[in-house]
């Protein structure tokens, strides 16, 4: 699931930025330069909801960026995360007896497999 929150960059006196979230108390984060901040924020905020979902805890809805108080030299930016629900799920699978032989054999796990090749078709 795709998620977007705005988040507010302060620009340290060593140039490097301070990223919190309005909506996302405690989901705190720091870049050395704008690039690792952009990337160091969307790394916090899938975190943070990752810890938010698996705890079944509501997520709070984002605020609109023009209702968000800063300080005149922060600036705000939409940070996009694309959480997975990584729960493990039990399916059921038919194979050819002689492959699930195979696999006993050379032992093979066919969950992992199975994520393998579904991880590379859906890519």
């Amino acid at each position: 699931m795709e998620y977007v929150y705005p988040a507010i960059f302060h620009k340290n006196k060593d140039e490097s930025y301070t990223i919190t979230y309005p909506d996302l108390p405690g989901c705190i984060s720091e870049g050395k330069n704008m690039g690792n901040a952009l990337h160091m924020a969307q790394s916090a905020l899938k975190q943070w909801i990752k810890y938010l979902t698996d705890k079944e805890l509501e997520l709070p809805p984002a605020t609109e960026p023009r209702y968000i108080k800063k300080k005149k030299t922060d600036y705000i930016n939409l940070i996009c995360a694309d959480v997975k629900d990584t729960k493990a799920v039990k399916r059921t699978v038919s194979i050819p007896k002689w492959m699930d032989d195979k696999a006993v054999q050379s032992r093979i796990s066919l969950s992992k497999v199975l994520q393998e090749a579904l991880t590379e078709r859906l890519a």
